[in-house]
């Protein structure tokens, strides 16, 4: 069963505080600095749930999931936004599709926890293509 989790935040406390939830869930953390230092390890294949901050330098979380999409490294996950914009701007035009759900931070880790054990169980069940 796949319960891994990747974090792509360039604040390192923010990485710090999803590593302890991930802890007390059990879940496999992975962390990312960057949008490329994600894209990196999408590359080497990591395959979960990955939340996404949008307010990064060099490349911000938007460009991050369009970077995944035309680099076909988005399949098998599922892509949160964790992140301290209260509502998305417009960059996310054209990537509903590609994001799950969208949170806000602070956070409240009893949520976060449970969000993730959702979308881990999303991603562990098989999918049935059979027409009946």
């Amino acid at each position: 069963m796949n319960r891994k989790i990747m974090i792509v935040d360039d604040n390192e406390y923010v990485r710090a505080s999803v590593d302890i939830i991930c802890e007390s869930g059990q879940l496999d953390l992975t962390s990312a600095a960057s949008g490329m230092e994600c894209l990196q390890r999408l590359k080497e294949g990591f395959r979960g749930v990955i939340l996404m901050d949008i307010m990064m330098p060099e490349m911000d979380g938007w460009d991050t999931i369009r970077e995944m999409v035309d680099r076909d490294l988005y399949q098998g996950n599922i892509v949160v936004m964790l992140t301290g914009m209260g509502e998305p701007d417009s960059k996310m035009e054209g990537l509903q599709e590609y994001v799950s759900d969208y949170m806000t931070k602070p956070f409240n880790p009893d949520e976060l926890l449970d969000s993730l054990e959702y979308y881990l169980t999303l991603l562990n069940t098989p999918v049935d293509n059979h027409e009946r």
